[in-house]
C-alpha cells in the first residue's frame, strides 16, 4: 500500500456561501478517508489555504468574490500543480465547464452530487484521472453537436464607411476581463436583443445566456441592461 493510500486525503474546501462551505466541511470530514485541513470563502483565501496546508486536493466553487474559481484554478495549477482542483458548482453551462477545464481543473461536479460521489471524485482526481459529472458531459456533448453560430458581417473595406465595432473583429484585449463570448452577448444586448433572441442567434440555452449576462453585469459594474448598453457604447462594443 502506498503512503497516499495509507492516510486520509487532505483537502481544502472553498465556497463563498458559509452554509454550503460549513456543510461540506462537516459532511466530508465525517468520512474516514477524507481530512478537511482548511476552508476558504473566496479565491484569494483558497490560494492562501493551499499554500499554508499543501493539501492533496481542493474542492472549489466557481463564482466567488475577490478571485473567481476559474482564475483561482489557473493560479493553483501554475503555483501548485501537485494539488488536484475539483470544481463543485451549480453552473454546468458549456462556457463555465470549458473555461475551468482549460484553466487546469481535473474534475467538474455539480452541487447535487452526494458526499460519496464527491469523495470518489476527489480520490480519482488526486490519482490523475479526469472526472465529469453526467450533467456536465451532456452539456459538452450538446455544445459539440450544436451548429456553429453564424459569422458576423465582414468589416467594410477602407473608405466604404465606419469600421466594424464587433468584438470579434479584433484580437485586442477586451476591457475589464470580458471574454469574447461575454463581449459578443454584450453587443447583442446593446442592439436591443432579448435573452431569447440572443440564445437563438448564438445557439445557446437561455440559462447559459443568463449566466453570461450576470457575468457581464459583474465585470462591467452595470446594474441593469441600460447601464450595460451605455458601457458597450463607451467601449465601442455596440
Amino acid at each position: 500500500m502506498s503512503a497516499q493510500d495509507a492516510r486520509p486525503l487532505r483537502i481544502v474546501v472553498a465556497d463563498d456561501q458559509a452554509s454550503v462551505r460549513e456543510g461540506l466541511v462537516l459532511m466530508l470530514d465525517l468520512l474516514p478517508d477524507i481530512d478537511v485541513v482548511g476552508s476558504a470563502a473566496n479565491g484569494r483565501q483558497a490560494l492562501d489555504q493551499v499554500a499554508e496546508h499543501h493539501p492533496d486536493a481542493i474542492l472549489l466553487d466557481l463564482h466567488m468574490p475577490v478571485l473567481d474559481g476559474t482564475e483561482a484554478t489557473r493560479r493553483l495549477t501554475a503555483e501548485h500543480p501537485e494539488v488536484a482542483v475539483v470544481v463543485l458548482t451549480t453552473y454546468a453551462d458549456d462556457t463555465s465547464v470549458l473555461e475551468t477545464l482549460r484553466a487546469g481543473a481535473r474534475a467538474y461536479l455539480t452541487k447535487d452530487a452526494d458526499r460519496l460521489h464527491i469523495a470518489r471524485t476527489l480520490h480519482s482526481a488526486v490519482a490523475g484521472l479526469s472526472i465529469l459529472d453526467p450533467r456536465v458531459q451532456a452539456t459538452l456533448l450538446a455544445a459539440a453537436s450544436a451548429p456553429s453560430a453564424p459569422r458576423p458581417p465582414e468589416a467594410p473595406s477602407p473608405g466604404s464607411g465606419a469600421p466594424s465595432r464587433d468584438p470579434d473583429a479584433t484580437n485586442q484585449p477586451l476591457p475589464d476581463g470580458l471574454t469574447r463570448r461575454e463581449a459578443e452577448i454584450l453587443t447583442l444586448m446593446a442592439r436591443g436583443m432579448t435573452n431569447a433572441e440572443i440564445a437563438a442567434t448564438l445557439f445557446l440555452s437561455a440559462n447559459t445566456v443568463k449566466t453570461h449576462i450576470n457575468r457581464v453585469f459583474t465585470k462591467t459594474g452595470s446594474r441593469d441592461r441600460v447601464a450595460a448598453t451605455r458601457y458597450a457604447r463607451d467601449h465601442g462594443l455596440d
